[in-house]
């Protein structure tokens, strides 16, 4: 008999926007997560290279093992949110953001009562109709190392305002995020993005039990 899966929750926060200069950015912010508090930075340039700005080697690890980069990066990442402007900073990243208000979409899923709107089975139920909704974005699918991955949404904001650096160049004005980033089996929405999210991922189950 195979043991049963095991299932990793990450409560937080997504951001996913897009720059002139065409770097697309993903940043999470997961205040409680079984590898305690984190963020971390999915970065994918104008030419296709993705790479992951991760706080310490187990995130660097898990996460790398979950998503598909071609560079991991593992330097200082910080997310400081506020109710008028985030920012982020991690290793050559320089970003703030101006997240507005709910919308339409967004007030619909706060009135989801929150053990069922966490739950799995709920993202199962929404990935139809995210996708109708918001071309790229799924809420389950399969992930790296034989893994599953549900994204449960409880809120949804539009992004406002962005300024970025790479190195102190200059990332240009805020764009929607075209092209979908690769990292996994679903891009963030196209317009720029603030979710509030509840992550769950199934590791493979492995051996006997």
């Amino acid at each position: 008999m195979r043991a049963p899966a095991r299932r990793m929750r990450f409560d937080g926060w997504i951001a996913g926007l897009g720059t002139e200069a065409g770097v697309r950015l993903v940043v999470g912010h997961w205040p409680v997560s079984p590898l305690g508090s984190f963020a971390d930075v999915m970065v994918e340039h104008a030419d296709g290279h993705r790479a992951l700005l991760a706080p310490s080697q187990q995130v660097a690890e898990f996460v790398a093992a979950t998503y598909r980069f071609d560079e991991v990066v593992i330097c200082a990442v910080a997310v400081r949110p506020a109710r008028e402007r985030w920012t982020v900073t991690a290793g050559p990243l320089r970003l703030a953001f101006e997240p507005g208000r709910s919308t339409a979409l967004g007030r619909l899923l706060r009135t989801v009562p929150g053990r069922l709107a966490s739950s799995p089975g709920w993202a199962a139920l929404c990935d139809v109709p995210a996708r109708l909704l918001m071309p790229g974005v799924r809420t389950r699918g399969s992930a790296g190392a034989g893994r599953r991955e549900w994204y449960a949404a409880r809120d949804l904001r539009t992004i406002t305002a962005a300024e970025a650096t790479w190195d102190g160049r200059d990332l240009g004005g805020l764009t929607r995020v075209d092209p979908p980033v690769r990292f996994g089996f679903g891009s963030v929405p196209r317009r720029p993005s603030l979710t509030r999210v509840v992550t769950t991922v199934e590791l493979a189950t492995t051996g006997l039990h």
